[in-house]
């Protein structure tokens, strides 16, 4: 008998077909009401596939899965220490989306200093006609710090050094071969920095991690790039910062209560908007795809998930 699988949320077409061709799949989407459903066939389920959620309440719910693939690399919104601490194991999608987020996140430094989205809605306009755009800012050469080195902050910095930056790094604890300096301090590096790129877990760990104070340690000069999670950054914070110039400029992929955007940063000039995108390629979605039911796969034929999550 094919092992019976519960889908919590939507998942790609492709990764749907897949999983109904090798798993008995129930989609609780399709269900009128869901924690009813749940309620009296939980115990039916041994697998969870899951657009990134799975909280005590579900886990408690679901007494016999032992496996939770979810599609995409955070984990901040799945209890890993309840799943842990059921015999649950937990899989999700690292690696195969470090290129395209790395590419992203260079793409939004490399917009927010040359204000190429606001350069061309000036010409789009037709304000050409009336006068030049603005100087921007180099890149080439700059200092870029950035909070998180783990593998996709180590693609980014690949990126940047394409581009002759001198790079710094923050973290919890130095990162063995990082070959670049670790700054202890996450005020210094945003002090020391021209662009602070951002791309640490979410969770509550890191709620607010950039805050008011690290705003102003990186000052009138500096640019904010946030590929994380909106919940990273203190976004009202973020918005009076930027409307009394207390910062150049912001380039952000998330946001704290996505889809929704603070009104006042559609407005501003000098901040990049993207609806969280920084994974959004054919090619990275299909593997993250495939690593969703691989990670099943793998369980129900070795009792191992290919990409173990094991802290949150």
């Amino acid at each position: 008998m094919k092992p019976r699988i519960l889908q919590y949320g939507r998942l790609m077409p492709s990764l749907e077909k897949q999983l109904v061709e090798h798993f008995d799949v129930h989609r609780l989407i399709d269900e009128a009401d869901p924690q009813a459903y749940v309620a009296a066939h939980g115990a039916e389920f041994k697998g969870l596939a899951t657009a990134g959620f799975a909280d005590v309440a579900l886990m408690d719910a679901l007494p016999n899965v032992r496996v939770i693939s979810s599609f995409g690399v955070g984990v901040d919104r799945i209890d890993i220490a309840g799943a842990l601490k059921r015999g649950i194991q937990v899989g999700n999608t690292p690696d195969v989306l470090n290129d395209c987020v790395a590419d992203l996140a260079m793409g939004l430094v490399i917009d927010v200093s040359r204000g190429m989205g606001a350069a061309e809605r000036h010409l789009r306009r037709g304000d050409w006609i009336n006068g030049p755009y603005l100087l921007t800012r180099r890149v080439s050469g700059k200092r870029m710090g950035i909070v998180g080195l783990g593998r996709i902050g180590r693609t980014i910095a690949r990126r940047a050094s394409g581009f002759d930056m001198e790079m710094a790094y923050h973290n919890r604890r130095p990162v063995a071969d990082a070959g670049m300096r670790y700054e202890p301090s996450l005020h210094e590096l945003a002090r020391w920095a021209d662009y602070l790129v951002v791309i640490v877990p979410g969770g509550d760990s890191t709620r607010h991690l950039i805050d008011a104070s690290v705003l102003d340690a990186l000052g009138p000069d500096g640019y904010l790039v946030n590929v994380a999670r909106g919940t990273v950054v203190d976004e009202p914070a973020l918005v009076r910062a930027l409307t009394e110039k207390r910062i150049a400029g912001a380039a952000l992929d998330v946001f704290y209560n996505e889809p929704h955007v603070p009104a006042e940063l559609m407005v501003m000039e000098n901040v990049v908007l993207m609806p969280h995108i920084a994974s959004g390629t054919v090619e990275t979605r299909a593997a993250m795809a495939q690593r969703v039911f691989d990670n099943l796969q793998s369980f129900f034929a070795t009792g191992q998930v290919v990409s173990p999550v094991t802290q949150q």
